[in-house]
């Protein structure tokens, strides 16, 4: 059966496409969707540009609203905001187990644009280490 998983943030711009991303690269069988509580117009470019290089095409997603899913039932729902500088958003539908991995929000970085690239780049490796982490030891139930 088909694991399913929900990733949610508020924008749904940057973050949550980028999990939804690597957990898709890590196992075709995996349903899985992103959303945002208050999504953004479009998909970061940055976004886009980082996980091209990582081999994953973001090019065609766009931010979804989370109330699209709520009456769908989820195993997972993941939350990736970082706590200490956002409220985390809430699912309210049915939802088997909840998890929070926070991330900063690369969309906030300053500087110049080599600087923000770095962000960028910086988050979307944190992801996919954490990500792969929740993967095998969580959805796969493999021992570290």
């Amino acid at each position: 059966m088909k694991q399913s998983i929900l990733v949610l943030c508020t924008g749904n711009s940057c973050r949550s496409q980028m999990a939804e991303g690597f957990l898709r690269s890590f196992d075709a069988e995996l349903e899985v969707f992103s959303a945002g509580t208050i999504p953004a117009s479009e998909v970061h470019p940055l976004a886009v540009q980082v996980m091209r290089e990582k081999g994953i095409d973001l090019s065609g997603s766009h931010p979804k609203s989370v109330e699209q899913f709520l009456s769908k039932p989820f195993d997972y729902v993941v939350t990736v905001c970082d706590g200490a500088k956002e409220s985390c958003p809430l699912f309210t539908g049915n939802v088997k187990h909840r998890v929070h991995i926070g991330f900063d929000d690369p969309a906030t970085a300053t500087g110049s644009s080599d600087e923000v690239l770095a962000v960028f780049r910086r988050v979307r490796d944190e992801i996919e280490t954490r990500f792969g982490k929740f993967y095998r030891e969580t959805i796969r139930g493999e021992k570290s």
